[in-house]
Formats: structure tokens, sequence, C-alpha cells
């Protein structure tokens, strides 16, 4: 038979267990929101330099600046291919 102060132990054992779990989760989170932000201000930056780019297009420029936009764009997707392949290789590394 179960007394009910072991019952308390266990229940504050849990809700214990669940409210650390859920501190340290929200710390994970917090890191990683940090770097998306840290890492989507660069790429917004970027993104507003193509815009430029493509309003300044016009009929005597344009096959120029059509390379330049997507050569940047080919530079912002091999950056970030980079960025994916590095985290999974940290991740393979950890046991």
């Amino acid at each position: 038979m179960i007394k009910k102060s072991n019952v308390f132990i266990i229940v504050t054992l849990i809700i214990v267990g669940f409210g650390v779990g859920i501190y340290l989760q929200d710390l994970k989170h917090q890191e990683s929101t940090t770097t998306y932000w840290e890492a989507n201000r660069h790429n917004v930056q970027r993104f507003k330099a193509i815009e430029k780019f493509n309003h300044q297009m016009n009929a005597g420029n344009w096959r120029a600046m059509q390379d330049s936009i997507t050569k940047q764009l080919d530079t912002l997707i091999i950056l970030r291919f980079r960025k994916e392949m590095d985290s999974l290789n940290e991740l393979r590394k950890t046991p």
C-alpha cells in the first residue's frame, strides 16, 4: 500500500522534473532564435541588395544585372547549404 506522503513526493518530483525540462528547453530555444536572427539579418541585407539591383535594371543593362542577381542568389544558397552541412557534421561528432 502506498502512503500519501510517498505519492506527494513522487508527484512533486515529477512536477519539478517537468519544470526543469521546460526551463532547459526554453534556454535552447532562445539560443537558436538568437543564432537564427543573426544569420537572417545578413541574408536580408544581401536580399535587399539584390532587390536594389532589380530596380536598377533597364533595357540596356538587363543581361549584366540578371547575371549579377543570379550569382548573388547562388551565393546565398551555397552559404545556407554549407551552414546546414556544418551543423549536420557537428551533430554527428557529438556522442
